[in-house]
């Protein structure tokens, strides 16, 4: 295949990051040959069932690079040629686990094909014909994992959501001191949202399993440390913290950082993100690292 990742900048030193969507469908399965029926079984649930389960799979490829004369980074014909022809054609229809030399776990090397490991493979296989700055791979709409060239560090993220009423006001200020600062949300009897929260998890994947964390204890102490906790509830009277902290979307994002930080320390990876969205128009997010560590979109 002719290598497309070099092009004329005619464009006076700009650039641009462009993106490809291709889809695939896959099925696999969870199952190590080092360990017994019920050892694969209690790792990894119902993953681990024979034959293995399918989904519909979103790939995401972002690529940047300089303007050439016809005003494009690169023709998106050869990117979708190089996409077809290293990755989906590979894989559309197929069982992870018997397609690439890296899911063949019956040599040490090999890993299962979870979307970190896939995504990582992925970057790969098109880094020699393509101008890669990240690629994301969504399992499903609740579960993508993103990868940006570095090494074996990952990025995973799952998305729940829980519905809660709020009153956005400060107790020491009359109501029309906080109509004048939130408007119709300080309303003396509050009001809903469906909330939406993405939780990303950053960390390196662990070369047998190809997973951060174990993916079932992520999303249990998920649904137990805020979906449980937050769901139908009133959160400035149901919630402890906000009975002096004002529930905006910020500080909801905020509160959920700290209350996942450690735990998921506990399961090996780092907390990395979590985006609350209030609304279709409205959305917090939150990075508890360092910053030095950069935003991932």
């Amino acid at each position: 295949m002719t290598n497309i990742k070099q092009s004329n900048n005619h464009g006076k030193g700009r650039s641009c990051v462009i993106t490809r969507r291709a889809c695939f469908s896959a099925s696999h399965r969870y199952w190590l040959p080092e360990l017994s029926t019920l050892e694969n079984s209690e790792q990894f649930g119902l993953c681990s069932t024979s034959p293995g389960h399918g989904h519909n799979y979103e790939l995401i490829v972002s690529m940047n690079g300089g303007l050439n004369a016809n005003g494009m980074v690169l023709n998106l014909s050869e990117v979708k040629h190089a996409i077809a022809q290293e990755v989906t054609s590979q894989l559309d229809f197929r069982l992870l686990n018997d397609t690439w030399p890296e899911f063949d776990v019956s040599k040490p090397q090999g890993c299962l094909p979870t979307t970190e490991a896939l995504v990582v493979i992925i970057w790969k296989r098109l880094m020699c014909y393509l101008p890669l700055v990240g690629i994301r791979l969504y399992e499903q709409p609740a579960l993508w994992a993103d990868y940006l060239g570095n090494e074996m560090e990952t990025f995973l993220t799952i998305r729940t959501h829980f519905a809660a009423a709020h009153r956005l006001a400060r107790e020491e200020l009359s109501l029309e001191e906080n109509k004048s600062i939130y408007g119709k949300c300080a309303r003396p009897n509050g009001h809903g949202h469906n909330y939406l929260v993405d939780i990303t998890i950053r960390g390196s994947i662990n070369k047998r399993t190809g997973m951060i964390c174990d993916l079932a204890n992520l999303q249990e102490l998920v649904n137990e440390l805020i979906v449980e906790r937050f769901d139908h509830t009133f959160l400035n009277k149901d919630i402890d913290y906000f009975e002096t902290c004002v529930p905006t979307a910020e500080n909801i994002a905020l509160h959920i950082s700290d209350l996942l930080t450690e735990p998921i320390k506990d399961l090996g990876a780092n907390l990395h993100k979590i985006r609350l969205q209030e609304s279709p128009n409205n959305a917090a997010e939150v990075y508890p690292e360092e910053p030095k560590l950069g935003i991932l979109a």
